[in-house]
């Protein structure tokens, strides 16, 4: 054999590059394991559920000939193929299509099975609705309780408002004792600067809140002729009636 000639045009054009014999080896492994399942799949029996498949798309693709008798009684009475029916051409030109029943599962199932799915849909949209419902039924709850809580404290504010006019009034008439133990505040309840320990101020007596500040300011409108809401005191009923506008917090709005 003679030496091979390293400076030849055939082994300068040899790719040498590092790890490339490995990939060419994998890519040759790759194409024939796709050309020998090729080969598998074509050599491979067909099912006989396949077949009838086949046969059966086959038939039911191709066109009607002369060998129907439905089609040949048509031709009798002057139909062409490719021709819509009826009188005046408006009917159908293709057969009806043949829906082929191939499952197991009896009749009907597939409607029951999408019946189902729409009640399945229907109970969770039903679900989603009464979330909703909760949702808002919740947040409109929470409104209500915190505007009752801003008004309760606002009317608890109006009392020791009240509470304070009232012993001003009071002692300046030299009047040592209230005409109610709750028309004082108490010397240690002033002290008090947390408004959310002030709920038990007024525990004296069954009476409300609302109760208390109605009673106190008509207690100061016929006692002091003052009115809490306009801050002014009167010279007498008469002059109260005449320039108050009224005896409620509403009033003065």
């Amino acid at each position: 054999d003679e030496e091979e000639d390293y400076m030849s045009d055939l082994f300068l054009k040899q790719d040498v590059r590092p790890g490339l014999p490995m990939v060419r080896r994998v890519k040759e492994a790759i194409q024939k394991e796709e050309k020998q399942k090729e080969a598998n799949e074509k050599n491979r029996q067909k099912s006989i559920k396949e077949e009838e498949k086949e046969r059966r798309d086959l038939v039911l693709k191709s066109a009607l000939g002369n060998e129907n008798k439905g089609f040949a009684l048509l031709q009798k009475m002057g139909y062409k193929s490719g021709q819509a029916l009826g009188k005046s051409g408006e009917g159908i030109v293709e057969p009806i299509p043949l829906n082929i029943k191939t499952g197991l599962s009896g009749l009907g199932h597939e409607e029951l099975k999408k019946r189902k799915a729409e009640e399945k849909l229907e109970n969770y949209r039903q679900k989603l609705h009464m979330k909703k419902q909760a949702n808002e039924q919740a947040a409109d709850e929470f409104r209500i309780r915190f505007k009752t809580k801003q008004e309760e404290r606002k009317m608890e504010g109006d009392l020791r408002k009240s509470q304070r006019a009232c012993q001003q009034l009071d002692t300046q008439k030299d009047i040592d004792v209230p005409k109610e133990t709750w028309f004082w505040i108490e010397p240690e309840e002033e002290e008090k600067k947390d408004e959310e320990n002030k709920e038990d101020e007024c525990t004296s007596s069954d009476l409300s809140v609302s109760e208390k500040l109605h009673i106190l300011t008509a207690y100061l409108r016929e006692e002091h002729f003052y009115c809490i809401w306009c801050g002014t005191t009167y010279e007498d009923s008469e002059d109260l009636s005449s320039n108050c506008p009224g005896d409620s917090a509403a009033d003065h709005d």
